[in-house]
C-alpha cells in the first residue's frame, strides 16, 4: 500500500476498515484484485437476518431483496463482459446490513473499476425501488429499528434517498490486494462476517469502544476487556529495534514464564522483537494489553459505531484475552510523561556516548516512545 501503516494497522488491527484506501498513481482501469465493502445508509439490516445457535452455526438468512442482491454480485463479470469488462468474482457475501466483494481484473477495463461498483450500487437500489420499497417482503416489520425494535417500514427510511447505500464521497471502501498470501486471508475474512458478526453480538461489552478511559491521570480511548487493567501483576515488553535475536529469544522466553504464572502483558508492539514477542504472547492464549498510537476511527465518525480489531486480535478480544488502549493526544503532552520520556532520551543517548538533542513532540519517535514511557507508567503505577 502506498500510504504508511500505522501502529494498530501492522498488530491486524484494522484502524478504520470502512476508509477508503485510494492510492496516489495506481491505475484502477488496470489488472488488479479488490475488495470492496459497501454499507447499507444507516447500516439497517435491508438484506436478511443472522440466525444460528452459535458462532461456528453463525449465517445470514437472507430476504427477497438480499438474495435478488447476492444473485446480481454472482453474475456482475458476465453482466459486464459485454461492455469490454473482463472481470471475475472470486468471493462474495451479502451480510445484513453491507456487502463484501473480492473481485479479480482479468484484463485492462474501458473505465475504472469504480465505474462497476457504482453501477452495481445503482442497480440494487433501482430494483429495490422498483420491487422491494412498498413490500413488507424486505422484512421491514421483523427488523423494526436498530436501536429501540419498534417497527419501522424501510420505505418510510429510505424515502427522499437517492440510494439504499451509505451516502459516502468516495462511492465505496476499497483494499487492493498486492501481497502473496492477501488474497487468501481475504476470502477467508469475507466467509468468516457471520461468525464474527455472531461473537460481536453475543459479546457486546468486549467490543464496546470506551472514549473516556481514565488510568493513572491520563485518558485513553479503549476497546476489550477492562479486568485485565485489575492484574496486579504486570509485565511491560519493551525492547529496542537493534536487539539482538539473542536478546529477543531471552526476553520471550522470560515474558512467557512470568505470563504462565499470571503476568498480564502490556507493549506497544513497535519494534519487531515487541511484535514477535506480543504475537507469542497472543498465540499461547495470554491475556495482552496493546498501547496503540493510531488504532481507532476519529471521534464522531461515521464509521466510529461499526469499528472492531480485525484479523486474530478480533479472537483474542472476543474470548477476553485482549485490552486495545489508545492515549488520547493530551496523555502526550502529559508533564509526567514528558518528564518520562526526556529522562529515557536522555539515557539511551549517555549510554551510546551521543549528546542529548530534544525530540519534537510532533515526531514518530516522540509517540513511540512515549508508548513505551505510558506503558511503563500502567505498570508500575496502575
Amino acid at each position: 500500500m502506498a500510504q504508511t501503516k500505522g501502529n494498530g494497522e501492522r498488530l491486524g488491527i484494522p484502524v478504520d476498515p470502512l476508509r477508503h484506501h485510494r492510492e496516489k498513481g495506481w491505475d484502477y482501469r488496470g489488472r488488479a484484485i479488490y475488495h470492496f465493502t459497501l454499507p447499507v445508509e444507516g447500516r439497517y439490516p435491508l438484506f436478511g437476518t443472522l440466525e444460528g445457535e452459535s458462532a461456528e452455526t453463525a449465517f445470514v438468512r437472507l430476504n427477497p431483496f438480499g438474495r435478488r442482491v447476492f444473485q446480481m454480485l454472482s453474475g456482475l463479470a458476465q453482466f459486464y463482459k459485454p461492455k469490454g469488462y473482463a472481470l471475475k468474482v472470486l468471493t462474495q457475501m451479502v451480510m445484513p446490513d453491507h456487502v463484501h466483494l473480492v473481485i479479480q481484473v482479468l484484463e485492462p477495463l474501458p473505465q475504472s473499476i469504480g465505474a462497476v461498483v457504482r453501477g452495481f450500487k445503482s442497480g440494487c437500489t433501482k430494483v429495490y425501488k422498483e420491487e422491494y420499497y412498498h413490500s413488507g417482503e424486505n422484512a421491514t416489520e421483523v427488523h423494526g429499528n436498530i436501536s429501540s425494535g419498534a417497527p419501522v417500514h424501510f420505505a418510510r427510511i429510505f424515502a427522499g434517498r437517492g440510494s439504499i447505500w451509505q451516502q459516502d464521497k468516495a462511492y465505496y471502501h476499497e483494499r487492493i490486494l498486492h501481497a502473496p498470501g492477501q488474497l487468501h486471508r481475504m476470502i477467508d475474512y469475507v466467509k468468516d462476517n457471520p461468525r464474527r458478526l455472531w461473537l460481536k453480538r453475543h459479546n457486546p461489552d468486549l467490543f464496546r469502544m470506551h472514549r473516556n478511559t481514565e488510568l493513572c491521570g491520563l485518558p485513553f480511548t479503549s476497546m476489550g476487556n477492562h479486568f485485565l487493567l485489575q492484574w496486579h501483576d504486570r509485565q511491560l515488553v519493551e525492547m529496542a529495534r537493534s536487539a539482538s535475536e539473542d536478546t529477543i529469544a531471552k526476553r520471550l522466553n522470560d515474558v512467557l514464564a512470568a505470563a504462565r504464572n499470571g503476568a498480564v502483558t502490556y507493549t506497544a508492539a513497535i519494534s519487531d522483537g515487541e511484535k514477535l514477542i506480543a504475537r507469542t504472547v497472543r498465540e499461547h492464549g495470554f491475556p495482552l494489553v496493546v498501547l496503540l498510537a493510531d488504532g481507532y476511527p476519529a471521534e464522531g465518525s461515521p464509521h466510529e459505531r461499526y469499528y472492531k480489531p480485525g484479523g486474530v486480535y478480533f479472537e483474542a478480544c472476543s474470548q477476553g484475552r485482549l485490552l486495545l488502549l489508545e492515549p488520547k493526544e493530551s496523555a502526550y503532552e502529559n508533564p509526567a510523561v514528558v518528564k518520562a520520556l526526556e529522562e529515557a532520551i536522555r539515557r539511551k543517548a549517555e549510554a551510546k556516548h551521543f549528546a542529548y538533542t530534544a525530540v519534537p513532540h510532533t515526531s514518530k519517535r516522540y509517540r513511540f516512545v512515549a508508548l513505551n514511557e505510558i506503558g511503563r507508567m500502567l505498570v508500575e503505577q496502575g
